[in-house]
């Protein structure tokens, strides 16, 4: 396994290959979105399962199990960006949901950049320092949700980075995994971050998928019912059937 200097060192380079620099929060499903070369799918999925990903030559498929929270499933779509541009012979990878000691190396490697993916080393330590107005130590709970909040991470993922760089010990977390909407509501944050995908939105395929359903209709390479039935293969019945949401049209 990589040391954390070459991980954090991978994360700013791909953070530079979407055009992002080292200190911003990230976007992460909007700029998968962007990519051609991407199709990202939400599917509920095992609950020991976080997320796979398939890589066949320039295509390049991340799944996203949308049972989970959504912090956690920003956390996994940059943890299957690890495996996707820095692991080697691989087709297909299925990535359990933990984040413990018993993963292989690749695994805990992959787990590893996704944090300093969504939070480089630097961008964390500035925060901490520069928005804190903390040092090393005595970080609170609303130093954690702040921390987790402005970089979109989950509580555990958050927890996690937080004792592996040394800013918490195990028993000063440890009280800090429970209450966790509780503490962001108090401090005035939205709960999106903890929460599951809404069960009719479980079922949705984004990126290049779709793209190549449409450039194939409208190049007449598939007829009306084909073309609708790859749409709604991918869950995107709401492009079938013309689904609009409400406020959908407005101008404003």
């Amino acid at each position: 396994m990589k040391k954390k200097i070459e991980i954090n060192s991978d994360a700013l380079s791909l953070r530079r290959y979407f055009c992002e620099d080292i200190y911003s929060p990230i976007d992460v499903f909007s700029m998968l979105s962007a990519k051609e070369k991407f199709t990202v799918v939400f599917y509920p999925m095992s609950e020991r399962i976080s997320g796979l990903c398939i890589r066949d030559r320039d295509n390049k498929l991340i799944g996203i199990n949308s049972t989970l929270t959504y912090g956690r499933q920003r956390f996994t779509a940059a943890h299957e960006l690890c495996h996707l541009f820095f692991h080697k012979n691989f087709t297909s990878i299925v990535c359990a949901k933990d984040l413990d000691r018993t993963k292989d190396a690749s695994e805990k490697e992959a787990d590893m950049f996704a944090s300093y993916f969504l939070a480089p080393y630097e961008a964390l330590s500035h925060f901490i320092r520069s928005k804190l107005k903390k040092q090393d130590k005595n970080l609170d709970v609303s130093d954690i949700v702040r921390i987790e909040q402005y970089f979109g991470l989950s509580r555990q993922a958050t927890l996690w980075r937080l004792i592996n760089d040394g800013y918490l010990s195990f028993d000063e977390a440890e009280p800090m995994k429970t209450g966790i909407i509780r503490s962001a509501r108090r401090l005035g944050f939205d709960d999106k971050l903890y929460l599951p995908t809404p069960g009719d939105k479980q079922y949705s395929t984004f990126g290049k998928y779709i793209k190549l359903a449409e450039e194939l209709k409208d190049k007449q390479l598939v007829s009306k019912g084909k073309y609708e039935e790859l749409l709604l293969d991918a869950f995107r019945g709401d492009i079938v059937y013309d689904l609009n949401t409400p406020g959908e049209e407005q101008y404003d």
